[in-house]
């Protein structure tokens, strides 16, 4: 029984994490602040313009396979350093997020919800388990 709620939290953690980044990466960055907005905003914090395109990139892309399963392990070590650089941007705002510039709590729950994600990879309910049954470990 353990197994199978393991494997249904894997799976709640996994579309849980992938529909907030696109939350974040399409709406808040794409739609709201647009990309070259966000690329504004990063280069005030002394971020290079282009990264916030591959941030943005990287959460509306990856969200997709975290919500469906497919690479997550991957898929959520490639999501961790994003995290990190959050993390780093709000940490001198203090811990909490309701900060004024908003704190470091967020970003960083962020960042070990992924490592736990990594380490529980997609579970049982998943498009990856299922294409790893039909094809083997060359789909996963």
């Amino acid at each position: 029984m353990a197994d199978r709620y393991t494997q249904l939290g894997a799976a709640l953690l996994r579309v849980s994490l992938g529909f907030s980044f696109f939350a974040y990466g399409y709406f808040l960055k794409y739609q709201t602040f647009t990309p070259a907005g966000t690329a504004q905003y990063f280069t005030s914090i002394g971020y290079p313009a282009f990264l916030a395109y591959l941030v943005i990139a990287a959460e509306v892309k990856y969200c997709l396979a975290l919500i469906f399963g497919v690479a997550t392990r991957v898929v959520a070590l490639g999501l961790i350093p994003l995290m990190i650089g959050a993390t780093l941007q709000h940490v001198g705002n203090g811990w909490v997020f309701s900060a004024n510039g908003g704190g470091w709590s967020y970003p960083a729950l962020w960042t070990v919800l992924l490592v736990v994600q990594a380490l529980l990879g997609s579970g049982r309910f998943a498009v990856g388990s299922l294409l790893k049954q039909r094809l083997g470990p060359i789909a996963a």
